[in-house]
């Protein structure tokens, strides 16, 4: 009721509160869960709702009339009549706008973190992949000033990840950088290129605190065809979830594929031990008189370098070196040691040793080359080996047949360790 004072005139609490109020459709509060619309892989598949709790459709005419605010209101009222209360019809409402959003075409979730730009390129003549690192694009802000410190780390799976790491610069303050970065794996082999995967991933460098991830893609190499540059431009993902005995039902069988990839590579990584690149040549006996003391030829065996080596210590390295036996040695005077390369999973050594030995008596021989780890005031940690014979299988079976045919011609291979240590092998 309006009451008259003076001049003024006094309005009711009632009619101030039924005048400021809108009698148009009444939305719910949106929930936090709303604004993070990402289900996890783990979690079970929402329930939708009843068809009974739909918001009718509304017309024009009952939007501004108080009948249709009172339509509107009907479901919630009578969910909120038998379920105890209005509040979990308000949730109710929101999980279907959430799922809506989910599965709405306005949302975007393959650029959440941004894309990656980069080429691959395998080298075959002289076993090498490369990589090189274009840009990327709309990455996830990380700092708190909005932007991001990104770097491109580059890793081979299988296989130890410290020793098979390559990375790029860091880009400051950026959310759009541009690397034009070249980076380089030696001893790829074509098996590798049919077994392996090259994971990309895309950090934030922090520097009082741990980098953080802001995602990852992963190519196949089988997809690269040798000598020739294959692009690539590639939403970034989220790691995928490691293996959990809690995971069940449709979560399961969805990252299943995953799973068994993920056990591959474990095994894999565990008996990859490393590779190394060596080269044969038998040299030619020389005529009388032709000087250097040489008559009868021999082989000369070149150790060039080592790639992805295990680690050996409690740092996370190795302190390389080679040894090599030209067998079976009755007098033991075959053995020759390079130098000891300190703190490395990717020695180079280039040094050559020569045996003086006849063609047909090296016909006979094994060249067995193991590489070990020197420890001081212990005994030398075996990394791995390889047999070069007549008896040979595979690259180790080529490259001996090769040298042996193409006399006075250099070969060179890289071989993938073994991590089987021959009885004849000894830790001196």
């Amino acid at each position: 009721m309006t009451v008259r004072r003076g001049n003024k005139l006094s309005i009711s609490i009632q009619e101030h509160m039924a005048i400021d109020v809108c009698p148009g459709p009444i939305r719910p509060i949106r929930q936090i869960s709303a604004y993070f619309p990402r289900l996890s892989p783990t979690s079970p598949t929402p329930v939708s709702p009843s068809p009974a709790f739909s918001p009718p459709a509304l017309s024009p005419s009952s939007v501004t009339s108080g009948t249709g605010a009172a339509q509107l209101l009907s479901p919630l009222l009578a969910h909120g009549h038998h379920g105890g209360g209005g509040g979990g019809s308000l949730s109710l409402t929101s999980s279907v706008e959430t799922s809506v959003e989910i599965n709405s075409s306005d949302s975007d979730d393959c650029t959440a973190l941004g894309t990656l730009e980069f080429e691959l390129r395998y080298d075959h003549g002289s076993s090498e992949l490369h990589c090189t690192v274009l840009r990327a694009k709309g990455l996830k802000p990380m700092d708190f000033n909005g932007l991001a410190d990104p770097y491109v780390k580059l890793h081979l799976l299988p296989g130890a990840c410290k020793a098979n790491k390559l990375k790029t610069k860091t880009i400051r303050n950026c959310l759009n950088p541009v690397w034009n970065e070249t980076l380089t794996y030696v001893g790829i082999t074509e098996e590798d290129m049919h077994r392996k995967t090259l994971r990309l991933s895309v950090c934030d460098e922090d520097k009082l605190t741990h980098n953080e991830l802001i995602g990852e893609s992963r190519v196949s190499l089988k997809r690269v065809k040798a000598n020739v540059t294959k692009h690539f431009n590639t939403c970034l993902e989220h790691p995928p979830p490691l293996p959990s005995p809690t995971a069940m039902g449709e979560a399961l069988r969805g990252i299943s594929c995953y799973l068994r990839e993920w056990e591959n590579e474990q095994l894999h990584s565990l008996e990859e031990r490393g590779r190394l690149l060596l080269s044969l040549q038998f040299l030619p006996p020389l005529k009388e008189g032709g000087g250097e003391g040489r008559h009868r030829g021999g082989l000369c065996v070149g150790v060039k370098r080592c790639a992805h080596l295990a680690a050996m210590d409690v740092n996370g390295f190795s302190d390389p070196y080679v040894k090599i036996y030209l067998k079976p040695d009755s007098e033991k005077k075959s053995k020759h040691k390079t130098a000891v390369m300190k703190k490395t999973l990717n020695p180079e050594f280039n040094e050559e040793f020569f045996y003086e030995i006849s063609l047909a008596e090296l016909a006979n021989k094994t060249l067995e080359v193991t590489v070990w780890d020197y420890d001081i005031g212990r005994s030398n940690d075996f990394i791995g080996g390889v047999c070069l014979s007549g008896l040979s299988q595979g690259d180790a079976l080529r490259h001996w047949t090769d040298c042996l045919k193409n006399k006075g011609c250099r070969v060179e291979r890289w071989h993938i360790l073994t991590n089987e240590l021959p009885q004849t092998f000894s830790h001196d």
